[in-house]
C-alpha cells in the first residue's frame, strides 16, 4: 500500500487541474483497494450541498449532477462527524439515502472518510463493494491518508477561484479573494509583475508576447545552445561511461529533436505565450505522460524531461537579455520576494508586494513596512503563473488579494486608499510635535531601518533617532563580506543624518531567515540554530571588523549605541563586552578620538526573560525584539503560513513576559525600548505605555499612528486598559477590547491601521 500511496501522491501532484487529480484518485484507489466503486463528493460552501465530483464505478452521467443537502445520506454523516464511517451493509444504516441516479442499489459495503483542510470539511472520499463486509484497519488508514493528500489540492483549487460544478467559475474570480497574511499596512491597486528565480521551471509565469516570431527565434537559439552543451558534455565524459549511461545523452538529443516537444512549445509561443511559459507548459505535459506510466523505469524518465526543461530555461535566460518592465503601480509578485528583487524596482513605480511565502514578521514584510509599501505574505494558494500583467488589488490590512477585480471592487478599494491618504495627511500635523502623554510623560519614538534609502524618510518623519539599524542588510546585498571601510562609510552616513539624536546599530544578525549567499548556514531548524550573537562570537574576526567600523564612524558625533542580538546566556554578554572594551582600549591607545558607546542587548528568547535582572546589570539599556520573542514563546514559526495565524503578540503569555522584563529592568534602573512590529501597532503601543515602556522603535510608516495614541492617553488610563486585558485569556478578546477603547477615544481610524 505504501508504494501505491507514493505513486498516487506523485500523480496527483503532477495533475494539471483538480478534475484530473480527482480522476486519478478514484481510479487508483479503486485499483489499489480492489473495490467496485470509488467516489469523491465535495462540499459546495455556498449552497451547503455535497456534489458528486468524481467516480469510478457509478454512472458517468451522475458526476456533477448528484447533489446531497447537508444532513442527507451517509455522506453527510461522515462530513458532520469528521471521522470514518465503516459499514458492512450501508442500506441498514438509519441515515442511508438511496440515490437512483448513481446505480448504487448493487453495492453494500461502505467506507467513507472526511477530506479536511485547516479544520474545514472540504468533502468525502468513499469506496463501495457489492459484498457485505467491514473494511480492515489497513484499508481505513490507507483511505484516510489519500484523503489528507487530496485536501490540499482541493483547498488550492477553491482558493484560486472556486471549483467547476460547485456554483463558481473555474477561472480567477474577483468575488473570492486569495486569503493570506497581512504583511505591511495599506491598500494598493496596480498590475502584477511576476518575479521568479533563475532556472526554476515551475516558477515561470505565463506572459503575453507581442512578437511571436522573435520569441520563436529566442527559443530555437536556446535549444541549439543546449544541443551543443550536451554534445560537449558527451565528448568529455562519454569514454568513461558504459553504453547504458551513454544512452542518456542520446535520449536528450532525441528529445531535443522531438517534434512534440519543440513544435509543441513553438505552437504555444505562437498562441501568445512567451518562450519560458510555453516551455514550462510543454515540459509539464510531457513529464505527466511518463508519470502516469505503469513501468517504474519509464516513470523515472519524467525526471529526465524536467531536467532537460531546466537546461533549456537556463539557456533561454542567458540568451534573452530583456529586463522585466516595471510599469507605474507595479505589484511585485513571487514565490519569495527578496531584498534584491525589491531593489530592482524603481521605488516610485512600486505600489505593493505579494509573496507566496513568509509571514507578517518575515524579512520581506519588514522591508515593505520600512519602505511604506503595502504587502501581503503567506499567500500559499496564489495562482502565480497566471497573474503576470493582471490588474491586482492587495489589502495589506486583512491580508487579501483580488485578481482581475470588477469595477465595483476596484471602486471600493480606491475609496479606501483615498481615506488612507486623508488619514496620513491628518497625521502629518503630528510630525514635529513631541511624543508626550497628556500627563507629561515623554516616550521617545525611534525608527527601525536598514536601508540607506530609508534614512531621509526616517529623519523627516519626526523620529527621535534610530532605535534599530539592521546592519545585516549591507551584508545581504553583496557577494562577499563588506570591508571595514565600506561598513564605516555606511554607518557614518546614518549617524551624521541623525546627529545628535541617538543611532542604535545592531551587530550582525544573520541566520534564521536571514541568509548570506557567500556564508551559507545549512541547518534543519535554523531558528533554533546558529544565528545572531552566536555566529559573531564564533567568528570574532567578523565581529571585531564590524565593531571597529562602527566606532570609527562615530568619531566626532558620539551618538552611537550598540545592540547585541539573540542573547540567551550571561556568558555571551560578558564575552561581547570583553571584545568591545578590548577594541576600545586598542583604538584609544592608538590615538583615535572615540567615546565608549552605550551597549544594550535584545531580549528575544524566553531564557533571557527569566534572567532579566542579571542581564540588565551588565548593560546600559534593554531592547525587546517582540517579533522573535513572540515566535519563541508561542512555538510558532512566523514564516510558516500554516501556523502564522497563531502568531499574535497580544497573546497573554507575551504580555506577561513583557511585564516581567519591564519590572526586572526597573529594578536595575535600566531603560527598556520595545522594537519590532508590536511597537508600531497602535493598540499594542497603548498596552506598552501602561507597562511603563521607556521608548518605542518601529517602522517609519507606523510612527505617527503610535504618536497619536501616546498624545491622547495618559499613563494612568493606559494602565487601566492593561489591567482590564490581563483578566482575559486569549489574544482575540484582548485585541477587540483595545480596539473598542481606541474607537471610544475617537481614534477609530487607527483600529484598521493597526491590523
Amino acid at each position: 500500500m505504501l508504494s501505491t500511496l507514493r505513486r498516487i501522491v506523485q500523480e496527483v501532484n503532477s495533475a494539471h487541474d483538480l478534475d484530473h487529480a480527482l480522476s486519478i484518485i478514484v481510479k487508483r484507489v479503486k485499483e489499489a483497494m480492489q473495490v467496485d466503486v470509488c467516489t469523491v463528493y465535495l462540499l459546495d460552501m455556498v449552497s451547503q450541498h455535497f456534489v458528486l465530483m468524481a467516480s469510478d464505478g457509478f454512472r458517468e452521467d451522475a458526476i456533477g449532477n448528484v447533489r446531497l443537502k447537508w444532513g442527507e445520506g451517509l455522506v453527510s454523516v461522515v462530513g458532520a462527524t469528521e471521522e470514518p464511517l465503516n459499514l458492512a451493509n450501508a442500506p441498514d444504516h438509519p441515515r442511508y439515502l438511496y440515490v437512483a441516479e448513481t446505480g448504487e442499489e448493487l453495492y453494500h459495503a461502505f467506507l467513507g472518510v472526511p477530506i479536511i483542510q485547516h479544520r474545514k470539511v472540504m468533502g468525502v472520499l468513499i469506496v463501495r463493494q457489492h459484498a457485505q463486509r467491514l473494511y480492515n484497519e489497513d484499508e481505513v488508514a490507507f483511505l484516510l491518508t489519500v484523503a489528507a493528500q487530496l485536501a490540499g489540492a482541493i483547498a488550492h483549487a477553491d482558493a484560486i477561484g472556486g471549483i467547476k460544478g460547485l456554483g463558481n467559475h473555474a477561472t480567477i474570480s474577483d468575488q473570492r479573494p486569495v486569503t493570506a497574511l497581512p504583511g505591511a499596512p495599506g491598500v494598493a491597486v496596480g498590475y502584477a509583475v511576476v518575479i521568479y528565480p533563475q532556472a526554476d521551471l515551475e516558477a515561470v509565469p505565463d506572459r503575453k508576447v507581442n512578437d511571436a516570431e522573435q520569441e520563436v527565434k529566442i527559443f530555437e537559439a536556446a535549444v541549439e545552445a543546449v544541443r551543443n552543451d550536451i554534445r560537449l558534455l558527451e565528448s568529455r565524459v562519454g569514454t568513461s561511461l558504459d553504453a547504458e549511461d551513454r544512452a542518456l545523452f542520446n535520449a536528450y538529443q532525441l528529445m531535443l529533436n522531438s517534434d512534440s516537444l519543440i513544435n509543441g512549445t513553438i505552437e504555444r509561443i505562437r498562441g501568445g505565450n512567451w518562450a519560458p511559459g510555453a516551455l514550462r507548459a510543454t515540459i509539464n505535459e510531457h513529464a505527466r505522460v511518463f508519470d502516469e506510466m505503469d513501468d517504474s523505469y519509464m516513470r523515472e524518465r519524467a525526471g529526465d524531461v524536467r531536467d532537460l526543461g531546466r537546461r533549456i530555461l537556463m539557456c533561454l535566460q542567458s540568451v534573452d537579455q530583456r529586463r522585466p518592465y516595471y510599469p507605474p503601480q507595479t505589484i511585485l509578485v513571487g514565490e519569495e520576494i527578496t531584498a534584491s528583487m525589491l531593489a530592482e524596482v524603481p521605488i516610485p513605480h512600486l505600489a505593493g508586494v505579494i509573496s507566496a511565502r513568509g509571514s507578517s514578521s518575515s524579512h520581506v514584510a519588514i522591508l515593505a513596512r520600512a519602505l511604506g509599501i503595502p504587502a501581503v505574505v503567506g499567500a500559499v494558494d496564489l495562482p502565480i503563473a497566471r497573474m503576470d500583467g493582471c490588474e491586482v488589488i492587495l489589502d495589506g490590512y486583512r491580508g487579501q488579494v483580488y485578481i482581475s477585480p470588477s469595477s465595483t471592487v476596484r471602486e471600493e478599494f480606491i475609496r479606501l486608499a483615498n481615506e488612507e491618504k486623508e488619514l496620513g495627511a491628518g497625521l502629518e500635523e503630528l510630525r514635529d510635535l513631541p511624543s508626550v502623554t497628556p500627563d507629561g510623560v515623554c516616550i521617545p519614538l525611534y525608527a527601525n531601518t536598514g536601508l540607506l534609502s530609508d534614512i531621509t524618510p526616517s529623519r523627516d518623519s519626526g523620529a527621535d533617532g534610530i532605535g534599530l539599524y539592521r546592519t545585516e542588510f549591507p551584508f545581504m546585498t553583496r557577494e562577499r563580506f563588506p570591508s571595514e571601510e565600506e561598513q564605516c562609510k555606511i554607518y557614518r552616513q546614518v549617524m551624521e543624518a541623525f546627529a545628535p539624536r541617538p543611532v542604535t546599530l545592531r551587530t550582525l544578525d544573520i541566520g534564521g531567515d536571514k541568509a548570506l549567499s557567500y556564508f551559507p548556514i545549512t541547518e534543519e531548524n535554523p531558528f533554533l540554530g546558529w544565528r545572531g550573537i552566536r555566529v559573531t562570537l564564533d567568528h570574532p574576526e567578523i565581529f571585531l571588523v564590524q565593531l571597529r567600523a562602527m566606532l570609527r564612524a562615530s568619531i566626532g558625533l558620539n551618538n552611537l549605541h550598540l545592540l547585541l542580538p539573540m542573547i540567551s546566556h550571561t556568558a555571551e554578554v560578558d564575552e561581547a563586552l570583553r571584545l568591545i572594551r578590548r577594541l576600545y582600549g586598542e583604538m584609544t591607545a592608538a590615538g583615535e578620538a572615540i567615546e565608549m558607546p552605550k551597549v544594550g542587548l535584545m531580549i528575544e528568547v524566553p531564557a533571557a526573560v527569566y534572567q532579566i535582572d542579571a542581564l540588565a546589570r551588565r548593560v546600559d539599556f534593554i531592547s525587546v525584539g517582540t517579533n522573535d520573542l513572540t515566535q519563541y514563546l508561542l512555538a510558532v514559526d512566523r514564516n510558516n503560513p500554516r501556523v502564522a495565524e497563531l502568531y499574535d503578540s497580544m497573546h497573554p503569555s507575551v504580555l506577561y513576559a513583557l511585564i516581567q522584563i519591564m519590572e526586572g529592568a526597573r529594578r536595575q534602573h535600566k531603560p527598556v525600548s520595545v522594537c519590532g512590529e508590536m511597537a508600531g501597532d497602535p493598540a499594542a503601543a497603548l498596552l506598552l505605555l501602561g507597562m511603563g515602556v521607556n521608548s518605542l522603535s518601529s517602522s517609519v510608516a507606523s510612527l505617527l499612528r503610535v504618536k497619536w495614541v501616546i498624545r491622547n492617553f495618559t499613563v494612568a488610563k493606559a494602565r487601566t486598559v492593561l489591567d482590564s486585558v490581563l483578566q482575559m485569556e486569549d489574544a482575540r478578546s484582548i485585541r477587540q477590547h483595545v480596539d473598542r477603547v481606541l474607537e471610544v477615544a475617537g481614534l477609530g481610524g487607527l483600529v484598521r491601521a493597526g491590523k
